[in-house]
């Protein structure tokens, strides 16, 4: 890299002081104005290739830092308490973390939506959506000089798309069970938790693990402030990166894997300082100092509760057998 992008020089510090708890790869590089971007992931825990593990990943859509920064927050937080909690050594001894902080540096460097090549990445996968979609906002191919542009049909995804798609593949679905999550934010006065569908409205094969899930966290964070929601309840779009994912996903047999969005509500910061619709990056980022250091905290307990969630899944996903004890135990 030989340009100024603050995140990206934070997620390389992070990658040389992790070691050796963190490793690290270039998956692709891309380039734009003459500058070369490399797209990393991340991984730490188990070895073991049949581990459950869960995947984060930020930046796709470069003018939501904030997905980027909770994620190295994140990171930061694990690596420093590597050096002193045990409970934490033992735990990522039977669970596997990957991580995509950044997985769109050139746009986020040039404070766009899309990548170098005017592309929306949450657009680019190669599913087109059952139902009718919101005009442009549900993707659209007229040209890249407009937003939401899917690229050109039957063309190869970005690579920033196929470097995600890679990981999700190598590191995710080949294993019995997984968790996806992708910090976005732009969308509303609430933190939502999505999942899948975004091309159709019928429910997914594994609502119930869904659902499963989200009484877990209910149960155990009465307080927590998230709203979980398939994403067509809002609207449908074309190209959706973890509909595509989640397809595949569904030739793995009995394999579980579960791809969620972290959809952070920025219109609340928008409501409470009115002048941020004045910025480029107002909309998709807290710009108070107070504000951003209370966001930067408050998804902390949820990326936690995803790893615990994750090595447990055994005891709580419907049709195990810790699932099925507990239920027979609570019925005699």
């Amino acid at each position: 890299m030989d340009c100024d992008l603050p995140e990206l020089i934070e997620l390389e510090r992070i990658m040389q002081e992790g070691k050796p708890y963190l490793e690290s790869r270039t998956v692709c590089e891309v380039e734009m104005k003459g500058h070369r971007f490399p797209v990393y992931a991340l991984t730490i825990g188990s070895k073991d290739p049949e581990a459950p593990a869960v995947g984060f990943f930020g930046g796709v859509h470069g003018l939501e830092r904030i997905g980027t920064r909770v994620l190295l927050s994140f990171l930061r937080s694990l690596l420093s308490r590597l050096k002193w909690d045990a409970a934490l050594h033992q735990q990522l001894a039977s669970v596997r973390l990957v991580f995509m902080p950044l997985v769109n540096p050139a746009g986020m460097w040039d404070s766009t939506r899309c990548n170098p090549r005017g592309v929306d990445l949450m657009r680019n996968a190669p599913v087109d959506a059952s139902e009718k979609v919101a005009f442009m906002l549900g993707g659209q191919r007229f040209s890249s000089r407009l937003p939401w542009y899917r690229g050109i049909s039957d063309a190869p995804m970005e690579a920033e798309a196929q470097a995600l798609c890679s990981v999700v593949q190598d590191e995710l679905m080949s294993r019995e069970f997984s968790i996806a999550l992708d910090c976005h934010s732009g969308f509303g006065l609430k933190d939502r938790i999505w999942f899948p569908y975004a091309h159709s409205r019928t429910p997914i094969p594994h609502l119930p693990q869904v659902l499963a899930l989200k009484e877990l966290f209910n149960q155990t964070y009465r307080e927590h402030n998230y709203l979980f929601e398939a994403q067509n309840n809002q609207y449908l779009t074309h190209g959706d990166l973890w509909d595509y994912l989640y397809l595949q996903s569904q030739a793995s047999g009995d394999r579980v894997f579960l791809p969620l969005t972290l959809e952070m509500g920025s219109w609340l910061w928008v409501r409470e300082n009115p002048r941020q619709l004045f910025s480029r990056l107002g909309m998709f980022n807290p710009k108070s100092p107070n504000r951003l250091q209370r966001v930067l905290r408050s998804h902390l307990v949820w990326f936690e509760f995803l790893t615990r969630a994750a090595g447990a899944h055994r005891y709580w996903t419907p049709d195990s057998p810790g699932y099925q004890q507990q239920h027979g135990m609570h019925h005699e």
